[in-house]
């Protein structure tokens, strides 16, 4: 049986308040491709400009779904005086908590770190309070990073955190993150069908209030992957297992959010959409509505997909 009802937690797992970057220069990033399998440097051989163009196009695409379910969209254009070629992925510099707190991130690739921008935190603390900024950044001088909500799964409910290492994801930032939100965190090894290290938790897992969509076979070691399910178990957690082909094509990369009259919705992309069996469909639809748009340009040559691009803001209201 697949649990239906919910239960009472103080912390919602998802929110209705999201933050996303409108690209302005968004392009395939070389100093992030060694460690993302995901970039398909190959697969468009358009001008930077018709790139740019084309991820913009579904990038408002997105927001257009996105905009008619009811959620409370914070929009930010990128800016041109810097070079961000991923700065649509907002989810891996910055996270935002419901006790007010506001984390920042080390990242691995120097030209992600500009994407950080205090000017957005301003502009929002114009609707949502923020009590402390928790800055994580200056483990990037000991070369240990921490990518944010790519880098952790995050159940919010329970403030566990899923976090596969990778050369993006160091166990002593992750220690820091959980000393300073009060996190408990299970770690563990992921890798492709060729034994490399998939570089972020969020293109492997997704977790929702009471189901988690998870890629099992990716965690090779016994207990390691044991040790997922009974966390997930003992969390009232349906389990979704996804296989590393619909890894591939971006399955595990889903949000669940919810708009402002409570109902709900999965996100994800239409590749990965059209990979999920229509057993798993039937299954997701038993917890959310599900909304897919094409991000075929942005994933391709970016390397992640549709949940990279949300900003969950669970900032409390001023």
């Amino acid at each position: 049986m697949r649990p239906i009802a919910t239960s009472i937690h103080t912390q919602p797992q998802s929110t209705a308040r999201i933050m996303m970057i409108r690209p302005v220069q968004f392009g395939f990033n070389t100093e992030t491709a060694a460690s993302n399998e995901f970039q398909q440097k190959d697969f468009d051989h358009s001008s930077s400009e018709e790139t740019q163009t084309k991820a913009r196009e579904e990038f408002d695409l997105m927001i257009s779904q996105l905009s008619l379910t009811g959620l409370d969209l914070h929009i930010f254009d990128d800016t041109d005086d810097v070079y961000r070629p991923d700065a649509v992925f907002s989810n891996n510099w910055i996270s935002f908590h419901q006790s007010g707190k506001v984390v920042l991130y080390p990242m691995m690739a120097e030209n992600r770190r500009a994407e950080r921008r205090l000017d957005i935190i301003e502009a929002l603390k114009k609707d949502f309070l923020v009590e402390e900024v928790i800055d994580l950044t200056h483990f990037e001088n000991e070369g240990k990073y921490l990518e944010g909500t790519g880098s952790m799964v995050l159940d919010r409910r329970y403030k566990i955190a899923y976090a596969c290492l990778s050369p993006r994801t160091h166990p002593e930032v992750l220690d820091a993150f959980a000393d300073a939100l009060g996190y408990e965190i299970v770690t563990f090894s992921a890798s492709d069908e060729n034994d490399k290290a998939i570089y972020h938790t969020n293109v492997l897992m997704c977790v929702g209030d009471i189901f988690a969509v998870v890629c099992l076979e990716s965690i090779k070691d016994p207990d390691e992957r044991q040790n997922v399910r009974n966390m997930l178990e003992e969390t009232n957690k349906y389990i979704i297992e996804i296989s590393l082909e619909q890894v591939r094509h971006f399955a595990g990369n889903m949000l669940m959010v919810r708009n402002l009259k409570g109902d709900k919705f999965l996100m994800m992309s239409t590749q990965a959409y059209e990979t999920l069996t229509e057993t798993q469909h039937k299954i997701l639809l038993d917890y959310a509505r599900i909304i897919h748009t094409d991000l075929s340009i942005i994933e391709t040559n970016g390397g992640g997909s549709a949940r990279c691009m949300m900003t969950e803001i669970h900032l409390p209201l001023k």
